[in-house]
């Protein structure tokens, strides 16, 4: 890769030289070397580890390194970090500690845990996990580059992959019966575990962690149940039939292995998941992140029986000084005993029961929910993975902090709440724990390598 000219000016552009932010000395100005910014892999699945590294530079040289990528809206997330080369000329953030920037400190995937919307209140989400990566884009500046403008010619650059899919996933629609959503089935013939995945309260099909799950040799239904296609626009209240059926019909799948199956869930996804647990004999294996073990909003329907929901208390609402909602004082104290009714019945479950929370989530307090969902369980079937710093969104290792976004069916951007750097830990920390808790449950897979 050759690098760019030599800059003329420390601050590029035209006109009369002005002192900077990003000045650099004559001294610090490299020489026409070449300059090699790499990321290996440079194709890899989306919760892998990749290695960041730069060559070519004068050593003490300082340097300004930024990764960024565009979402399939166009929107922008993008990170930066300043770091002195070594004396062999060489950055390795897993080695060399960030001076400042998105971070500091050392980080080998900082660049990536670190990424941030340019556009406010955007979350990075892949919605095409199957037909395209996320495109990752490494670029590397001379001296302190604090905003980046198209006069700003990095001296050398690199694209990464990063795929939600390994070879051979297959992606099959679903809309048999009432049941909307997305299988994703490994390659070969299996039979491979099934799982049934289901995010929160914004509807809709989200499918980055099923298609991450299948890679893993997980058989995956990313499930819907309001809001998408032909199902209820909004969500009334939850109808358990409608997540027993969509159970057999992961079970009727010839590559799928019996008799349990798991359920992984977030938000108002692990509420439905732990009802789920609940009430449904083939759910064996649970994973609730960050949810509640009250029926809160919605009303819970399963043949004859019927559980009432807690109210919202929407008049309790905080708007921050961004003009974000926080939600956290709206929920009813669980505790109230005139509640207790509204409880999801725990000790009903059968299977096994990994709950993940975030100390730090803002959008309620689901370290409480699930101390109260355990109370009623046996020890022995249940486990509680508690993150200080972790906010509401705990997702794959990888996936950037979103601590405040924009949801549908909100007039404004909800907080969700983290730190960044404890939240990046948790997530790389709680997948492994996840995987793992899953093959423990349901059986053995076969991983597919990218």
């Amino acid at each position: 890769m050759v690098c760019s000219p030599c800059p003329q000016r420390p601050w590029g552009g035209r006109g009369t030289p002005h002192r900077d932010p990003r000045a650099v000395t004559p001294a610090s100005i490299p020489r026409c070397a070449m300059v090699e910014v790499t990321v290996t892999p440079q194709s890899s699945l989306a919760d892998r580890p990749v290695q960041v590294h730069v060559r070519g530079l004068s050593p003490s040289q300082l340097v300004t390194l930024r990764a960024w990528l565009a979402d399939e809206q166009g929107d922008v997330f993008q990170s930066r970090a300043f770091f002195h080369a070594d004396e062999a000329g060489e950055v390795d953030p897993g080695r060399h500690p960030a001076l400042g920037g998105s971070y500091t400190g050392v980080w080998p995937m900082g660049l990536l845990w670190f990424l941030q919307p340019d556009t406010l209140f955007r979350r990075l989400v892949k919605r095409d996990v199957v037909g395209s990566p996320f495109l990752l884009h490494l670029e590397v500046f001379d001296g302190l580059c604090l905003v980046t403008g198209p006069q700003d010619r990095p001296l050398a650059s690199c694209e990464a992959k990063r795929w939600y899919v390994g070879p051979g996933v297959q992606r099959v629609p679903i809309g048999e019966g009432r049941v909307r959503g997305a299988l994703f089935l490994p390659p070969g013939p299996g039979p491979f575990p099934g799982v049934i995945d289901l995010f929160g309260g914004a509807g809709g099909l989200i499918e980055f962690r099923a298609g991450l799950l299948a890679t893993r040799g997980f058989a995956v239904l990313a499930l819907a149940f309001f809001a998408y296609k032909d199902l209820p626009h909004t969500l009334a209240q939850l109808d358990m039939e409608y997540f027993e059926e969509a159970a057999e019909l992961l079970l009727r799948q010839p590559k799928v292995r019996g008799p349990g199956l798991g359920v992984i869930g977030v938000s108002k996804g692990a509420e439905v998941a732990l009802a789920m647990a609940a009430f449904l004999p083939q759910v064996v294996a649970t994973v609730w992140i960050n949810g509640t073990a009250f029926l809160h909003g919605n009303s819970l329907l399963y043949r004859d029986l019927h559980i009432p929901s807690i109210p919202y208390f929407i008049e309790r609402v905080v708007f921050t000084e961004m003009g974000a909602m926080d939600n956290s004082a709206i929920f009813g104290d669980p505790q109230d005993p005139m509640y207790s009714s509204s409880a999801i019945p725990t000790e009903k479950i059968r299977g096994k029961v990994l709950f993940v929370v975030g100390e730090a989530d803002r959008s309620f307090n689901s370290k409480l929910f699930a101390q109260l969902a355990m109370a009623r369980m046996s020890p022995a079937s249940c486990r509680l993975l508690s993150y200080p710093g972790a906010g509401h969104l705990i997702e794959p290792p990888g996936s950037p902090l979103c601590s405040v976004s924009s949801i549908r069916g909100t007039p404004k951007p909800v907080v969700w709440g983290g730190e960044a750097q404890a939240h990046a830990k948790a997530q790389e920390h709680s997948w492994q724990e996840i995987i793992q808790f899953l093959e423990l449950q349901l059986g053995p897979t076969s991983t597919v390598k990218l």
